[in-house]
């Protein structure tokens, strides 16, 4: 059977390219989000998301009428559901948004479809997530219990994407597909094999799950040992970058680079969901998650104890942003160095990101915190702090830096 028709549920920094994409290689694709200024936005074939390419790719495919979008799922050949997985503030999966979107298909799903879950879910939610349509849709067999019978087909395929490399690595990453059942696994490998040029690799489901929670896991407890020799190195008054760059010349080291912590939806969010699964046997993954937690903090101790020893200080914090070029404030822990800043009360905070246009919610609000651009920062501070490094930072010439204390989170300026 193929695929003529597809809807992607959830148009944010997933949704939207893989709706892109899959419409850019014939399939008719309905966006479907909640918002219903993005879903205007779209169908005038603009985006709201700063991702390289994506403007373009989104453009070409609405105006070749392959794509567009709404508030609500429309009948399809295959659903994808690319929505928020984020977690509560007792650090437990909120699978909310993925419970709303699978209610939301209720009344078009017919024999014979596949539902992809994209959005990132802790091990067991793909099948729940089965029995919970079949307790919605009582006229239709799913795998959980059907099987290879069943008429709809559920897998998990799980992102495995690079802010800033989305479009590209969409479609030449290998791709983990994970069936309820196998019939479900080959169902999801040949909707996926329409657009991806690496390899389909087939699991199971809760293994797909795993798997990719255990790859953000894994990139967090190496950046864990980063960020904690930076603190150690900072105690004893050594160059971190020095010390990684010389320990790396080691054949068989590879020390990842400190930063001011980890941001983002996925390795800030995602190894929580394995300690959720298994409380009692994920002390080092804890421990990674806490020494990243707490790498903010120490930075913005650092900064404040700067900042007390000068009258009337402007400290400019350049970059709000998670990670590099991206608009994406997710678990930033930049806002959470600014944040602190404000509440120790040391000075005048400048907030500099080029890629939004106003403060964050976090941000929004405090007396001491104004959003302003480069040359006006620069200009007017006492205290510099690189905490991303956008491309337009990188490029400060260092006379600009002379007289003025600074703190670089990201290793760029030395």
């Amino acid at each position: 059977m193929t695929f003529n028709s597809l809807s992607v549920v959830g148009l944010g920094y997933v949704g939207l390219p893989t709706a892109a994409i899959f419409a850019g290689r014939g399939l008719d694709v309905l966006g479907v989000d909640i918002n219903a200024e993005i879903v205007e936005l779209i169908n005038q074939g603009k985006v709201h998301l700063v991702e390289p390419d994506l403007d373009k790719v989104v453009h070409d495919a609405v105006g070749a009428g392959k794509l567009r979008a709404a508030t609500e799922p429309e009948p399809a050949d295959a659903f994808i559901l690319a929505v928020p997985t984020p977690f509560t503030d007792d650090r437990k999966p909120d699978l909310s948004h993925l419970q709303a979107a699978a209610e939301s298909l209720k009344g078009v799903l017919k024999k014979g479809d596949l539902i992809v879950v994209e959005s990132t879910v802790p091990v067991g939610a793909t099948e729940s997530l089965s029995a919970r349509l079949s307790n919605l849709c009582p006229g239709l067999s799913f795998p959980h219990e059907a099987g290879a019978e069943a008429d709809i087909m559920i897998a998990h395929s799980p992102e495995r994407v690079l802010p800033g490399h989305v479009i590209r690595e969409l479609t030449q990453n290998d791709r983990v597909i994970g069936g309820i059942s196998p019939r479900c696994g080959e169902r999801a490998a040949a909707l996926y094999r329409l657009v991806v040029e690496g390899e389909c690799l087939l699991t199971t489901a809760p293994t797909a799950e795993l798997v990719k929670l255990s790859e953000n896991a894994y990139r967090d407890v190496n950046i864990a040992f980063a960020n904690e020799l930076s603190v150690i190195c900072d105690r004893l008054g050594i160059d971190v970058w020095e010390a990684v760059e010389l320990a790396n010349h080691h054949p068989r080291v590879d020390v990842l680079q400190p930063g001011p912590g980890v941001g983002g939806h996925c390795i800030a969010v995602d190894p929580w969901f394995i300690v959720d699964s298994a409380p009692d046997d994920t002390d080092l993954i804890r421990a990674a998650r806490k020494v990243n937690d707490a790498k903010p903090h120490h930075l913005a101790g650092r900064i404040a104890d700067a900042a007390r020893g000068l009258k009337d200080p402007v400290i400019a914090c350049l970059g709000l942003a998670y990670k590099a070029d991206i608009d994406d404030l997710r678990e930033s822990p930049a806002i959470t160095v600014v944040r602190e800043l404000a509440g120790a009360g040391v000075g005048e905070i400048l907030a500099v990101e080029p890629h939004v246009d106003a403060l964050p919610p976090a941000l929004d609000g405090l007396d001491n915190v104004t959003k302003a651009n480069l040359e006006e920062a620069l200009e007017r501070a006492d205290v510099v702090v690189l905490l991303t490094d956008h491309r337009v930072f990188k490029d400060v010439p260092r006379k600009r830096l002379e007289g003025k204390r600074v703190f670089d989170a990201r290793g760029v300026w030395r």
